[in-house]
């Protein structure tokens, strides 16, 4: 009876029940992980979307003490003149605001003192004609915008743009093909990052001062079906 009761109590894991338990705790440490990465990318993107409403704001205050103006891009003025410099009187945490806690080359545009955020070129960038002069309507004036509550202002840069402060404005005018996107904004720095930028998802800033989210899949197809989403609404004549 002893031998027996000492004999069952010293039994140690059969192999099968020593792999399922590996199992097991590899499964929940995967799932750990996974759930770690979400939050924190979560977390990212929240913070982001604060950054863009932020500027929001700034670019509207900058615009009542500037005849309806909103600041302008280094497409027009010195570099130590671009809009995000012109907001910074009116950004509480000037360098934290400029940089997207996800951008891989946060810290590289920070030193450079540029920003991972840019304009869309339809607005801050007019049209020339052959003489110098400007062709069309004003658009970086709020009232020159028929609907800003659909117009885009503000975009998160991709990891190809330059990390000066000259490189703060899109070349939206091009955006014919999802390549030419890529290379200006990242649709899809939160979640994404492979090489064809169709997982994930963005943040966008309107002109209105909203901030709204979209995956980079509903860009993608947007822009394929011939619908630039950087074109503000309303206006004739732009290309």
């Amino acid at each position: 009876m002893n031998r027996s009761a000492k004999s069952s109590t010293a039994r140690g894991f059969t192999l099968i029940e020593l792999l399922v338990v590996i199992a097991i705790i590899a499964t929940l440490s995967s799932l750990i992980f996974v759930g770690t990465q979400n939050a924190m990318m979560a977390a990212k993107q929240s913070k982001c979307a604060g950054n863009l409403r932020n500027l929001g704001v700034a670019f509207h205050l900058y615009a009542l003490d500037h005849n309806g103006l909103f600041p302008e891009t280094s497409h027009t003025m010195d570099l130590d003149q671009t809009w995000i410099y012109a907001l910074e009187d009116y950004l509480g945490t000037f360098d934290e605001t400029r940089i997207c806690p996800a951008d891989p080359k946060g810290p590289e545009r920070l030193k450079a003192k540029g920003t991972s955020y840019v304009l869309n070129s339809y607005i801050f960038v007019a049209e020339v004609g052959p003489f110098g002069d400007i062709v069309g309507p004003q658009l970086n004036r709020y009232s020159n915008l028929p609907e800003p509550s659909q117009t885009l202002m503000a975009f998160i840069c991709s990891d190809g743009t330059g990390v000066g402060p000259g490189n703060d404005h899109t070349h939206s005018q091009q955006w014919r093909s999802w390549g030419a996107v890529c290379r200006d904004i990242a649709p899809d720095r939160f979640g994404g990052g492979k090489a064809d930028h169709t997982k994930g998802r963005s943040n966008y800033l309107y002109v209105d001062g909203r901030v709204e989210s979209f995956r980079a899949l509903e860009i993608k197809r947007k822009i394929e079906a011939g619908n630039n989403i950087a074109k503000p609404p309303g206006i004739e004549g732009l290309q």
